[in-house]
């Protein structure tokens, strides 16, 4: 071999062993890119993932705390409403029962709670308040019922009795203003499932 091949013998070699190299070489750092590409990538998708879930999580919190501030402006509204209802309601009762003491009935209720005072009192004193707007039947009470004594209250009760026994320190208030006061105190409205 000539001097001329053996260099272009060694030429084709080396350039044989630089490919070789250079593409091993491009091929580990391909290799190393596409790996180092896919780590990005699982890791972007990580990042996405949590990103969503947390602003999901902000979100719910978000319309949690409106439903909650919506669900408690309904209560006060509803609330309100029920208050405005039952104001009617028992401005309504009272209108009735300004009807009721102008009936033969209501004398009757009345001589029975004074009745039902007289035998509580078992024989001791008793103290009979009338509402004023009974005055025109007190005396009639008075001549019925000798065993108790009769008063007319200095201030309106709607109607109805209030009856005391001093020996026992008894009070017995059967007035339309107590017992009003009491159904209102005592009154709510039921839901109804649907």
């Amino acid at each position: 071999m000539t001097t001329e091949e053996k260099l272009k013998h060694f030429l084709d070699t080396c350039m044989e062993n630089v490919r070789m190299r250079s593409s091993r070489m491009l091929d580990e750092y391909t290799s190393a890119l596409e790996k180092s590409f896919e780590d990005h990538k699982r890791d972007a998708r990580h990042r996405t993932q949590l990103q969503i879930r947390q602003e999901t999580e902000r979100i719910e919190r978000d319309i949690n705390r409106q439903v909650s501030a919506g669900q408690l402006e309904i209560r006060r509204l509803l609330g309100r409403r029920q208050e405005e209802l039952k104001e009617q309601l028992f401005a309504k009762l009272k209108e009735r029962l300004d009807d009721f003491v102008k009936t033969p009935e209501y004398e009757k209720l009345l001589e029975r709670q004074i009745q039902n005072a007289i035998d509580f009192a078992k024989g001791q004193a008793v103290l009979i308040y009338l509402d004023p707007s009974d005055k025109d039947k007190a005396d009639g009470f008075a001549a019925r019922y000798p065993k108790a004594d009769f008063k007319l209250s200095s201030y309106s009760f709607f109607g109805g009795t209030r009856a005391v026994i001093p020996s026992h320190n008894v009070l017995i208030d059967n007035s339309f203003k107590t017992r009003l006061a009491e159904a209102k105190e005592s009154f709510h409205f039921e839901r109804r499932e649907s």
